[in-house]
């Protein structure tokens, strides 16, 4: 059975750094099951339509999904190396979506994959790379494998390994 959240999860987000930029206290995540699971997350944050910041985890850090998505949703507005962090005056241009991660599983095969229903994870020795399901602009299994790899550093010519995982997403 699927749980469904009460409170959107991306408007909790959006939220915790509002709460962060405004110099607040952290907001306390609903008193739902859903936010007391234990799950991984990807905090994505887009400004005028562009990404601004992502920032997630495979594996649960935090002991609840809440603390989760807080700790995501902050490294996504401040500490993705590939942005400056957050400013005050961007907020009300971006927008929240979390991503809420199954289990991943191991692949033997490329046909194992579909990119609009499962994110992959490659690996090779201690390198990883990771790219969530139903990208814009990602429309095959090699083109997702490929950026995956670019992202881990694993070059053409180096064999690795491929997982799979399928995710529930809440956007604003």
């Amino acid at each position: 059975m699927k749980i469904i959240p009460d409170q959107n999860p991306a408007l909790f987000a959006r939220a915790a750094v509002a709460a962060a930029l405004k110099h607040e206290p952290m907001p306390e995540p609903p008193d739902e099951d859903f936010y007391r699971q234990q799950a991984a997350c990807f905090v994505s944050i887009k400004m005028d339509g562009a990404l601004r910041g992502c920032i997630g985890t495979l594996e649960p850090a935090e002991p609840s999904l809440g603390g989760e998505i807080i700790r995501n949703a902050q490294s996504a507005a401040f500490a993705d190396p590939r942005f400056n962090p957050l400013s005050p005056a961007e907020l009300p241009r971006l927008k929240f979506s979390v991503d809420v991660l199954s289990r991943p599983e191991a692949v033997s095969s490329h046909e194992d994959l579909d990119c609009k229903k499962y994110g992959v994870i490659v690996g090779c020795d201690y390198r990883r790379g990771v790219l969530l399901p139903d990208l814009a602009g990602v429309n095959s299994v090699e083109e997702q494998l490929t950026i995956a790899c670019q992202k881990a550093g694993i070059l053409s010519h180096e064999e690795f390994t491929a997982h799979r995982f399928t995710v529930d997403r809440f956007e604003e």
